[in-house]
């Protein structure tokens, strides 16, 4: 297969994936696709995995340029089976991977559910009874789509997972507050990732998403906060270690 794409932001949801897919697409060696999310290694309805076919996935790109191909689709490294077939496609792959304060993912992950209308329960429930909705699913227990806003901020299994396939070189580990703080320095961090030279128009800033960081939206009450930084203490200590992203504000 000559034809293949050289990396994705492959998470996580609400961590800044649209603001840095955004970013890239100011950089002229850099091709993505018209959509955001393309959908296709978490595709569970019509791709056969037995035998894939990857001229759909492909149709979303032009291969007639001399340029870096990627995509984001934040679920890939949460969803079950994703990374083992993007490993299984291209075994050099290059993934991004920008992670959030969990809390505040898991908080930005309700809001736009509840937005859509897919969540009609409220915050506090769904991030302790409503947990049961995950462990439950037929389809894949354990993992949900919509409801897991607490599974999805368990990063250290998910990056365990993913260094089991990939090698270090090949990710790049962000934090979404860098890229809102220091868009122009953390572009320039995954244009080098990349192997690309930075450019102007790659370096402006923006906004990371407005939803995400409005400071007058309400947050989580103090009891959900409390709850919740209990429940990920954990799960940060190992991450921190492996990932030796500094997560200290993420504990307070």
């Amino acid at each position: 297969m000559s034809q293949r794409i050289d990396f994705l932001i492959a998470g996580v949801q609400k961590g800044g994936t649209t603001a840095l897919f955004d970013h890239l697409r100011d950089h002229p060696q850099i091709q993505l696709p018209d959509v955001k999310e393309v959908h296709f290694f978490d595709d569970e309805s019509t791709v056969d995995w037995v035998q894939p076919d990857y001229a759909p996935y492909h149709a979303n790109f032009d291969f007639s340029a001399l340029q870096r191909r990627g995509e984001a689709t934040p679920i890939y490294v949460y969803w079950p089976n994703s990374l083992e077939r993007i490993v299984r496609y291209h075994p050099t792959i290059r993934l991004i991977l920008i992670f959030r304060d969990p809390r505040l993912r898991a908080w930005s992950h309700w809001r736009m559910e509840h937005a859509r209308g897919f969540e009609t329960e409220p915050f506090a429930w769904c991030i302790r009874e409503g947990r049961a909705r995950v462990a439950d699913n037929v389809e894949t227990p354990g993992h949900h789509r919509v409801y897991s806003y607490i599974e999805r901020g368990f990063y250290a299994d998910q990056l365990a997972r993913a260094r089991r396939l990939f090698s270090p070189e090949q990710m790049l580990l962000l934090r979404s507050e860098d890229l809102q703080m220091r868009p122009g320095a953390t572009v320039a961090r995954v244009c080098s990732f990349l192997e690309l030279e930075p450019v102007e128009a790659a370096l402006r800033g923006r906004e990371v998403n407005v939803s995400m960081h409005r400071e007058s939206d309400p947050r989580p009450t103090a009891e959900d906060q409390a709850y919740m930084t209990e429940l990920f203490a954990d799960d940060l200590t190992r991450f921190e270690a492996m990932s030796g992203l500094d997560v200290g504000s993420w504990r307070v």
